[in-house]
């Protein structure tokens, strides 16, 4: 069967191409032995993707005999038990590995070896490792094909290009498509890439997660353990280091971690993407490494013919064509210990348009090169170093540290020392941006605005990696670790977000610059969008040029000064958490005092309802839009009110001042209500009542909430969502405190109103009262 016309590699196994047809040829020491099967798409149409993206998770699988058929078989480790323990058995049973496709024995080698035609497991993939539900219908045969195979020692990579009929509506492959997507009219080739890798013979030892720290991890339901429970086991995900020299206190590791750049990346842009990856080396050296991690170029197609960055064995910082203005960096990781096998990081062209609109509307004050459009090479590059850095963070296992920039005190983001020693940040995890605190007076360095390896990525690195000798399994590390782990007790900047808190710790939130004080740190931040916005037409207007790039620069500066008023929003039902453990003093949870939450809605009365005066600039309005001004301050408004008036928030302030057990002194829901209706609402206490377009237009948004308050549409919450998530997400309950406060709220301004209509100064103020007191009664006794 395998002629003398056949394509043979030799590798992990024997891959043979006759014309169409691929042919493998199993060893048979690689029969029960476990691999890692990754598939991406190495080419899309348009609007389908971009080449090189993932699709779905990894699958771990397995070759099996079965009389004169092989199997290939998934592997789950959700649920594990030691071999030697009585309930293994009763795993497995509950465990079972799912056949996926089924090959004929063709022929045998000379060492009695299978040979299986392997053509439609490429050509016509099964759901668990194609494209699935993002096509309608099954590959055409006629127009689907093996187009390339390479055998390694430890990897086989195939290549098919597969075609299907009628792709799924919106449906590209980074995301799945909806199950209820139309199906549209056309076909759709993709280049599909399969790297079957070995999994490794020696599995790393994994290291036990811990809450407190920020790796992301895998669970498992391990059932051989002594636990009174079903207990759920969490590792860390990260790389296998281990250090050449064992006994020296830094040594190079045996084997590096290696980030190749993207042959499509730009030219000017490739120092700055390798900067961004070997920037995380001094925080290896904290853990005991020498250039544990380093860039290096691809070969040349003449050095290399075989080299792909589809290739599992190669972690890549890919360039993607793309109008999307983000980046990611997922990892592959062994599912059974967490080691991560090989990374690529995707960075969209367009992200460097959405760092270069940050860069502006929160430093251009501070920086005239950000008053250069477009960017200079030198600081353009500066921002695509930072986001590679901040990817291949996430590549090394680390979550985002959100937390991170409240632990530093809000003074010292001003200070040009700190910066300069610390950062205005402590960790590049941290979505802090740009220190958008900082004031023209302050003369903090330039490169100090900008985000870098800080303490808490030294620190979790130095958790995270850091050889423990002596130790033979993840139990016996635990003492270590945890001795680690209480130097948060000392140091705030190591302490991590907690996952149940989000949305209630106002220290806990992206975007954020100084949020030790949200108050202070926004009012700073507005001062200086003040001194941004004269900025906009000498930045962006140029001779021959349309305004697309002043509209957008002014859109995006409304959205900041949104931004940063939405910090101070949160302080309202605000509680400052820290994940502790057992032994470890003081509460998790510490709501905010009375008068810090008192203080944050005044400071929104006087800066977020206010109208923004300052960005009604005729020299700007007049060369984007014919109109708009109105629907953009409003929309920015009613974002900081929905913000305040989330229910989940309502729900705190009625619980903190139920159980304030100290001073019977809670800032409590009707406080708050009634202090934004007396900002939002002020003019009605004045002699000659009169309000703008614009405070109308805020009035009415009030009313709007208020009705999504007390008769708020069916929504139902989203299935399967963990039970915490489902709490923050969902409605407010039908007994709480909320509509009392709200209805008792509208009976108190519709009385404003009415005392007030005698005084309105003039016929549009008297038309919008009479307005809202229609409104106001339709929203207590809403129509049956």
């Amino acid at each position: 069967m395998i002629t003398s016309e056949a394509k043979t590699r030799d590798g992990l196994f024997k891959t043979h191409r006759i014309g169409t047809r691929l042919y493998f040829e199993i060893p048979r020491s690689q029969f029960g032995k476990e691999m890692l099967l990754v598939t991406r798409a190495a080419r899309v149409p348009v609007n389908m993707g971009y080449g090189g993206q993932q699709l779905g998770p990894s699958q771990v699988l397995k070759w099996e005999r079965l009389d004169h058929r092989v199997l290939l078989r998934t592997v789950s480790y959700e649920t594990v038990a030691d071999s030697t323990t009585p309930i293994y058995q009763a795993v497995r049973n509950s465990n079972n590995d799912v056949v996926i496709a089924a090959f004929n024995v063709e022929a045998y080698g000379p060492d009695s070896a299978p040979v299986v035609e392997a053509t439609r497991l490429y050509t016509a993939p099964p759901p668990e490792i194609g494209p699935g539900g993002r096509f309608r219908g099954q590959p055409d045969a006629n127009r689907s094909f093996i187009e390339r195979v390479l055998a390694f020692p430890d990897n086989v990579e195939v290549e098919a290009t597969v075609t299907y009929p009628a792709p799924a509506a919106g449906a590209g492959p980074a995301q799945p498509a909806s199950p209820f997507a139309p199906a549209v009219t056309g076909t759709a080739s993709l280049l599909m890439h399969w790297s079957m890798v070995k999994l490794p013979d020696n599995p790393m030892l994994p290291r036990v997660a811990d809450k407190r720290i920020g790796f992301f991890s895998i669970d498992q339901f391990d059932y051989g353990r002594p636990d009174q429970r079903a207990e759920q086991r969490q590792y860390i995900v990260r790389w296998r280091l281990e250090k050449r020299d064992p006994g020296a206190a830094i040594s190079e590791p045996v084997k590096p971690i290696v980030y190749y750049v993207d042959r499509a990346t730009p030219d000017w842009l490739k120092p700055y993407v390798r900067r961004g990856i070997e920037a995380w080396q001094p925080a290896f050296e904290a853990a005991g490494f020498r250039r544990a991690i380093v860039a290096a170029d691809p070969p040349t197609l003449e050095q290399d013919p075989d080299w792909a960055p589809e290739d599992a064995r190669y972690s890549v910082v890919r360039w993607f064509p793309s109008t999307i203005e983000n980046a990611t960096g997922p990892n592959v990781h062994d599912p059974r210990t967490g080691e991560i096998l090989e990374s690529d990081i995707y960075m969209y062209h367009n992200i460097m348009n959405l760092q270069r609109s940050w860069y502006f509307t929160q430093v251009a004050h501070l920086d005239r090169r950000a008053t250069m459009w477009p960017f200079p090479d030198s600081l353009m590059g500066r921002l695509v170093e930072q986001v590679v850095t901040h990817e291949v963070g996430h590549t090394l296992g680390y979550q985002h540290d959100q937390k991170g920039s409240s632990t530093y005190p809000v003074d010292s983001v001003r200070s040009r020392t700190w910066t300069r020693r610390m950062g205005h940040a402590p960790s590049i995890m941290d979505y802090s941006r740009y220190n958008y605190v900082a004031q023209p007076e302050d003369s903090i360095a330039l490169e100090d605005l900008i985000p870098r390896v800080g303490p808490w990525d030294i620190y979790i690195t130095r958790w995270g990696y850091t050889p423990i000798p002596g130790a033979r399994t993840p139990d016996e590390e635990r003492a270590t670790l945890e001795r680690w782990t209480r130097e948060q007790d000392a140091v705030p900047w190591y302490r991590f977000s907690m996952s149940d808190s989000r949305g209630a710790d106002p220290g806990d939130h992206s975007e954020a610059v100084g949020d030790a004080d949200p108050v202070k740190a926004t009012g700073w931040g507005i001062r200086s969008i003040k001194q941004i916005v004269p900025l906009l037409v000498p930045a962006t207007v140029r001779t021959g040029e349309d305004y697309d790039d002043l509209g957008q620069l002014y859109q995006r500066l409304i959205n900041q000064w949104a931004a940063e008023l939405r910090h101070v929003a949160i302080m309202v039902g605000g509680a400052e958490a820290q994940e502790k453990y057992g032994g470890q003093d003081g509460a998790r949870y510490r709501p905010w005092p009375r008068v810090r939450q008192r203080d944050a809605v005044r400071f929104l009365n006087e800066n977020a309802f206010a109208t923004p005066a300052f960005f009604l600039v005729d020299d700007v309005l007049r060369r984007i839009e014919v109109e708009g001004a109105l629907r953009r301050v409003n929309a920015a408004q009613t974002t900081v009110l929905t913000t305040l008036f989330n229910d989940r928030r309502l729900e705190r302030l009625v619980e903190f001042q139920a159980v304030d057990l100290e001073d019977g002194d809670g800032y409590g829901l009707e406080d708050m209500l009634a202090d934004v209706r007396g900002g939002i609402w002020s003019e009605l206490a004045a002699q000659r009542v009169t309000m703008d377009a614009f405070r109308r237009e805020l009035q009415r948004s009030y009313l709007a909430a208020v009705r999504g308050k007390l008769n708020p549409p069916a929504v139902a919450t989203p299935v399967g969502l963990p039970a915490q998530v489902a709490v923050q997400v969902g409605p407010a309950r039908a007994t709480s405190d909320i509509k009392a406060a709200f209805r008792s709220e509208l009976r108190a301004l519709d009385a404003a109103i009415q005392r007030a209509l005698s005084r309105a100064g003039d016929r549009m103020t008297r038309a919008h009262l009479e307005d809202a007191r229609d409104q106001i009664k339709e929203i207590l006794e809403p129509p049956r």
